[in-house]
């Protein structure tokens, strides 16, 4: 028979006051102890191991994170009724662009302010001292929604212990040959000053519709290119047609691009035409070069110019015709023996624009890669120092001595705010190829665009130095066991997570900032020589050595005990 429960064993509450029963709660866990003493009844060989994907304490917690706590807190207090040892760790994510952006913010300076209007030291401790500006609101904030986690010792991502614990994480990936520095082209974000991985340009939004000046370009075959095309047309046309220009039509979404073209790319398989038209603007008469699936597309509006069909040809017979270039504002560096000239490539489609892919190696993936298997050198100018950089610096304006735009910042956002001209950078190169009869077609498009997650403004496609983790080594391996995983829903897992891992790429490491955790490779100057450094401990060791042979003369790291090194 069972026993019956005292009338006492529960309390009686009158109206139902839900902040008077937390108060309550929380007070009994407090006097009791109670998230301990969850830990300490659970055997110590059980553990359920749970550090929290931490938080950064120098912005204010909103009620997203107050619904992702309690999510996360379900799984671990659903594993202590289970009978594991939940050893609970909180952590503090200290580093990175959102920290340096508001410390900018707050001193009213930009990236390039660094290292001259402060130090970097003065800037590293003015990030040092914001980041952990609203700890109370989120330790009040912790303790009120019933969020049990160790907040005594929690892991500070800017602490030399955590920041040693990634030097060894990044040695052993070194040890593997998963990690290379490469010079590609990556997207950066000018108004944040840094490379961003894909995996931040996959963030909910980063992608935005916007309207842009789109240009159809006339790239002016030379003419011995255009005689040997000319020689397609039928007899009885060819008289007709033997004075006039032959020009290849490619459209971009990025005029600002076309001061650093070097090659145009096309389909091998494609099928192109040669065409007998007038250009809009200008009324000239000349032959263009298209693909034949475009055709409707760039003669089917109502303002459109007449045109005939002259001749036929596959993608790959026009390769290795030279054209001039559209602007002579600059030349590229390794000179022009193998630029200007039409290339073949894989990812040219008949979706959409000519058929034929403008090509500026600097400021495309697929562009430099293309270009580089053919030959093109890519437009970089030397800086006064013997360096290749391209027309566009790291601010995104046309470097000086670039033309009639330098000084312009090709995107209007990254103007500060009310300086902006009235006209864009595309908009001033697609008035300047109308007026010389270089565009055939120019339009506002919608179309989408990346952008930095971080400052909602545009990025551009830039070569950069970083380094890299070869994840596309593990690639096949890791999706092996992605489909192991029971998603809920499972759409996550075939959807938006498979998705990303069928279109992995290499991950970039590297940042091109002050405050984070510094990537421990030393390298001579040549770069023949790269010692990845794992531990405090190592790193002493390669000192003593180098104190030793005599290229040092002291040891910096001499007064530092293992595992301290703030003042470096």
């Amino acid at each position: 028979m069972s026993k019956s429960l005292h009338p006492n064993s529960f309390p009686e509450r009158g109206s139902l006051n839900l902040p008077a029963i937390a108060h309550d709660i929380l007070g009994q866990w407090e006097r009791e102890n109670t998230f301990q003493k969850s830990i300490d009844s659970r055997p110590e060989d059980r553990p359920y191991v749970f550090f929290e994907g931490p938080p950064s304490a120098n912005g204010k917690p909103g009620i997203h994170h107050v619904m992702a706590r309690a999510i996360k807190d379900i799984f671990c207090r659903f594993h202590t009724l289970k009978g594991y040892r939940v050893e609970r760790k909180a952590g503090w994510d200290t580093h990175g662009l959102p920290v340096e952006l508001g410390v900018e913010k707050e001193l009213g300076i930009t990236k390039e302010d660094i290292g001259v209007k402060l130090s970097v030291e003065e800037y590293n401790e003015a990030c040092r001292e914001a980041v952990m500006r609203y700890t109370d609101i989120w330790n009040d904030l912790t303790l009120k929604m019933g969020y049990w986690v160790d907040m005594e010792s929690p892991y500070v991502t800017y602490e030399n212990k955590y920041i040693e614990s990634v030097w060894w994480l990044i040695k052993q990936l070194n040890d593997k040959g998963l990690l290379y520095k490469g010079y590609t082209v990556q997207p950066y974000s000018p108004a944040a000053g840094t490379g961003l991985s894909t995996h931040e340009l996959n963030q909910p939004g980063a992608y935005r519709d916007v309207k842009d000046t789109t240009v159809v370009a006339q790239f002016r075959a030379l003419p011995e290119s255009a005689d040997r095309i000319r020689q397609r047309i039928a007899p009885e046309k060819a008289n007709d047609c033997a004075n006039l220009p032959v020009d290849f039509l490619a459209w971009t979404t990025t005029p600002w691009t076309l001061p650093s073209n070097t090659a145009l790319t096309v389909g091998s398989n494609i099928q192109y035409v040669l065409v007998s038209t007038t250009n809009r603007y200008t009324e000239t008469k000349g032959l263009v070069i298209l693909a034949e699936a475009l055709l409707a597309k760039q003669f089917g509006g109502k303002n459109a110019p007449e045109h005939e069909v002259l001749a036929r040809f596959e993608g790959q017979e026009l390769c290795g015709a030279r054209y001039e270039p559209l602007f002579d504002w600059a030349e590229p560096m390794d000179g022009i023996a193998g630029a200007y000239q039409i290339i073949p490539g894989d990812f040219v489609t008949t979706e959409d624009g000519t058929g034929i892919v403008h090509t500026a190696p600097t400021f495309g993936a697929d562009d430099a890669r293309v270009a580089k298997a053919a030959g093109v050198p890519p437009m970089l100018v030397d800086d006064g120092t013997g360096h290749g950089v391209p027309l566009v610096d790291m601010q995104g304006r046309f470097r000086e001595g670039i033309g009639p735009l330098a000084g312009r910042y090709v995107k209007q956002e990254f103007y500060p705010d009310g300086t902006a001209p009235e006209r864009s950078v595309d908009v001033e190169i697609a008035i300047l190829l109308k007026e010389r009869g270089q565009a055939f077609f120019v339009e506002k498009y919608e179309h989408n665009y990346p952008h930095c997650w971080r400052t909602d403004k545009p990025i551009l496609y830039y070569p950069m130095d970083s380094w890299f983790i070869r994840s596309t080594a593990a690639k096949e391996r890791m999706q092996e066991l992605n489909d192991t995983i029971r998603w809920k829903p499972a759409s996550t897992g075939s959807g938006r997570f498979g998705k990303w891992l069928e279109n992995l790429n290499d991950w970039n490491l590297s940042r091109s900032r002050f405050w984070g955790i510094p990537i421990p490779i030393w390298s001579t100057e040549d770069g023949l020589e790269q010692v990845c450094i794992g531990s405090i401990e190592e790193l002493k060791a390669r000192c003593d050595e180098s104190v030793s042979a005599g290229l040092m003369e002291v040891n910096p790291l001499a007064e530092f005990v293992a595992g301290d090194f703030s003042k470096l």
